[in-house]
């Protein structure tokens, strides 16, 4: 295998779209900047043998969470996994509407567009959605994206005492934050709580010293 992949060819026109999107490297203020939240529910946590059920996301400008404009899809689903049932409480021939792997990841696309991503262990859902991308013979993600575990621990205050832990639960920030758990494990409902954790470490953020979000972009 070579070291470096060659594109695709004879991509859709909407991943071109897509694409096209991120040709202006003009740097744009923060306040210009379109976040979008998202979290995906999945059948379990391997890239290549698990799939996403569900994909859920809110967008974020000027700080605010623009709740009448979501992201909410479930997917067809080829797998099963009955263990994670409990969690995310979705099943199989479950009554939704759902739609394909393709169509999804097509209609997540145009919703995002190229707008920076937020996720909490966003490895995690990149590492979905990316794979998912894959398995259609489309690119990865082209977008910027942080991750709210990571940019949590920047807020803590650092002491010989006091040592922050390696990772943080988004059940915790949300005790942490006094954010309701209402929706918790739902795709939608977790982007939710995740927008707000979000807009506090933010918060928390511009009341350190020289501090600037585009240097979380870089």
């Amino acid at each position: 295998m070579g070291l470096f992949k060659k594109t695709p060819k004879n991509l859709p026109e909407f991943w071109k779209t897509y694409e096209s999107l991120f040709k202006d490297t003009q740097n744009k203020k923060i306040d210009e900047l379109t976040f979008v939240v998202l979290d995906t529910e999945t059948t379990g946590f391997s890239f290549k043998e698990d799939r996403i059920l569900s994909i859920g996301a809110v967008k974020i400008k000027k700080e605010t969470i623009f709740v009448q404009d979501v992201f909410d899809i479930y997917l067809k689903q080829e797998k099963f996994n009955k263990e994670t049932v409990h969690v995310h409480g979705l099943l199989k021939n479950g009554r939704r509407n759902c739609v394909s792997e393709l169509l999804a990841m097509q209609k997540f696309l145009e919703y995002i567009g190229n707008a920076v991503i937020v996720a909490h262990h966003a490895g995690f859902d990149l590492g979905m959605l990316n794979t998912a991308l894959e398995r259609h013979h489309l690119p990865k993600l082209k977008n910027k994206v942080l991750d709210t575990g990571v940019i949590y621990k920047k807020t803590l205050i650092k002491s010989y005492l006091v040592q922050p832990k390696l990772n943080y639960s988004l059940d915790e920030l949300a005790e942490k934050f006094s954010i309701s758990k209402k929706d918790r494990h739902t795709a939608l409902g977790d982007a939710y709580i995740t927008a707000v954790a979000f807009l506090k470490i933010i918060s928390r953020l511009k009341e350190k010293k020289n501090f600037s979000l585009k240097s979380l972009l870089r």
